[in-house]
Order: C-alpha cells, then sequence, then structure tokens
C-alpha cells in the first residue's frame, strides 16, 4: 500500500501541509547542532529534510522502499549531506540502543499494530534525558464529526483496504506515553476540522551517574533533580538547558 502511494505523497495539499509547517517549527526548538534524530515512519523525507540543517545527523526510516528512495533523491537534489535514508522498522537490529537525542514519530502511532511496544522501542533507542516528539491524528474523539468519520475508516480497515487503525482520545495517547516511562513536556492540539492531531514532546529519564545513593534523575523542561535514598535525604539540582542536553555523548 505505502509504496503505491509514494509517487503521489508529494503532491500539493498532500506533503508539507498546514499542521506540518507548525510540526517542523515547533520541533526545531527541541534541536541543536549536536542533535542526532531519528524520523521514525518519514515517508519522503519532506519534514526531516527541513530539520536537517538545526542538527547534527537526521536519519529516516520507513517500511516503504518506494518512500526512502523518493526520500534520498530529494536529499541529493537539495546537496544535503548530514542526513541518511533507510528502509527499516523502529525494531531493526542496526538501531542501537541509546543512539539518539531526538526522535520523531509523525503521524504513525495509530496505524501500528502495537503502540505500546513501539514506545517501549523508542525509550530503548534514546539517549538518557532524550527528547520524545510525536504528533497523531486522534480518532477516538467522541465528537460528531469524529464519529461520522470514522466509520467509513472502521470499515475499511477491516476488510483490509486500510492498515489496521488505533482510535486515540488526546487522554489515551498521553497515558499510552507516560506509560512508556515518558514525562510530558509539551502537548498541543493541532487541529485541523474535523481531524484532530495530538502533538507530544516528552522526555526519557536522566540515569543517576555518578552517585551511589541516586536512583533516578526527574526531568522537566528546565531543570533536573536526582533523587537519592529517601533516609539519607540526598537531593542535587543540577541546571541543564536543550544545548547542553543535545550534546551529551
Amino acid at each position: 500500500m505505502w509504496n503505491q502511494l509514494a509517487k503521489n505523497w508529494d503532491a500539493p495539499g498532500v506533503s508539507l501541509g498546514e499542521n506540518d509547517l507548525k510540526i517542523i517549527e515547533m520541533t526545531k526548538k527541541y534541536l541543536n547542532p549536536g542533535s542526532v534524530v531519528l524520523d521514525y515512519g518519514c515517508a519522503t523525507g519532506s519534514i526531516a529534510l527541513e530539520i536537517a540543517s538545526m542538527a547534527k545527523e537526521v536519519h529516516g526510516i520507513d517500511i516503504s522502499s518506494n518512500m526512502i528512495e523518493i526520500a534520498k533523491s530529494k536529499a541529493d537534489e537539495r546537496n544535503i549531506k548530514n542526513i541518511g535514508f533507510a528502509r527499516a522498522a523502529i525494531f531493526d537490529e542496526s538501531l542501537g540502543k541509546e543512539s539518539f537525542d531526538v526522535i520523531l514519530s509523525l503521524s504513525i502511532l495509530h496505524l501500528v499494530e502495537d503502540s505500546a511496544q513501539v514506545m517501549d522501542r523508542v525509550n530503548q533507542l534514546l539517549k538518557p534525558g532524550g527528547i520524545f516528539i510525536s504528533a497523531t491524528p486522534c480518532l477516538g474523539e467522541k465528537t460528531f464529526f469524529s464519529v461520522l468519520m470514522n466509520i467509513p475508516i472502521f470499515l475499511l480497515s477491516r476488510v483490509g483496504v486500510i492498515p489496521s487503525i488505533t482510535f486515540f482520545s488526546a487522554s489515551r495517547l498521553t497515558a499510552a506515553v507516560t506509560n512508556a516511562g515518558f514525562q510530558m513536556i509539551e502537548q498541543k492540539d493541532l487541529s485541523v476540522r474535523p481531524l484532530r492531531e495530538c502533538f507530544i514532546v516528552a522526555r526519557k529519564a536522566w540515569k543517576a551517574e555518578n552517585h551511589p545513593s541516586a536512583s533516578l534523575v526527574v526531568p522537566d523542561a528546565h531543570r533536573h533533580v536526582v533523587q537519592g535514598h529517601k533516609k539519607g535525604n540526598v537531593v542535587i539540582t543540577v541546571g541543564i538547558n536543550h544545548k547542553e542536553q543535545g550534546e551529551k555523548k
């Protein structure tokens, strides 16, 4: 299916629509010149190519060979050297654990068989303190327009015309992200009627390093607190910004 869709993926009104442009701008603030980025489900690479100038490396993966070939051609045409595309799934063994500072998952979580397993894998691939950015259509919202849209989508997925789809609500999606071990940083509703798309930025927990009594670094957007054993009452506050996080090795 995805190979057949590839040739029209970059048609006007399909690629880089209104929400895509918003996502690009919101994503850029989490990137820096040291960031190593994975774009999971990159399609023809449109968003990956737009953010490449803000990062050290961008790696795009997709299960469609046709999508990947188009993405490679676009990178060559634009002479973008710090980007690579490969036909691969998120569970591909070539992707090393704790290899990425930022992982993008845009319009893909509702299409996978087991979204919880995918988010666990994303957590594995991110460096400690790494950023998970997702944008997901929330087809499970109980609005009049959503219900009307969902009937044909449900029927088409049941007969195999389109992939099986998870009908997330925004609250269910948020719970799935936090259950995978991430802490929420940002959530925005990118509504384009009648579709609601939920943009989420979340952070993987930092490891407590070089402190025998510390167990976990609990992250937020501006500072991180290392909480040690309760009896020892050890608390260490460490200031850090996005640039420092991106340059951690």
